[in-house]
């Protein structure tokens, strides 16, 4: 157990690095809109697994993932100065899907299940309280 506690410590030091550092420090264009979700630590702490969301389309996403891995080496450098382990982690950058899947679920849901009893209703009543404040109040101010 005491490995997998010093794993998990050595992950989340990993993406706070990380991801100050794509906050404060990259400059690449292609980075940008980019969240560092996870990381997967081997039991060795030899490799990192960075798992990153970015906002935007396919080819933005797999352009920031490519701009990353190309800085890992100066991400790595950072990793290495905070970290205290005897090898500094490899860090290998990969696009993490869950957003965007949950994303995709979430309109799927708002489409099929308020869809039906919610718009009706909503339509209806915003209407009738419409003509009923519409009408009442000036009848009863003007008398």
């Amino acid at each position: 157990m005491p490995s997998s506690r010093r794993v998990l410590k050595v992950a989340s030091a990993i993406r706070e690095v990380v991801s100050l550092s794509i906050l404060t420090e990259l400059k690449d264009p292609r980075i940008h809109d980019v969240t560092v979700t996870f990381v997967e630590v081997s039991p060795d702490l030899r490799h990192a697994k960075v798992h990153v969301s970015v906002m935007g389309t396919d080819t933005q996403q797999k352009l920031a993932v490519t701009a990353l891995q190309h800085a890992a080496g100066f991400l790595q450098q950072r990793v290495g100065r905070r970290v205290q382990t005897r090898y500094t982690p490899r860090l290998k950058f990969v696009l993490d899907q869950g957003v965007k899947r949950s994303i995709e679920v979430a309109r799927i849901l708002r489409e099929v299940l308020p869809a039906e009893p919610s718009e009706p209703s909503e339509a209806k009543e915003p209407s009738e309280l419409d003509r009923a404040d519409g009408g009442d109040p000036p009848a009863s101010s003007s008398s």
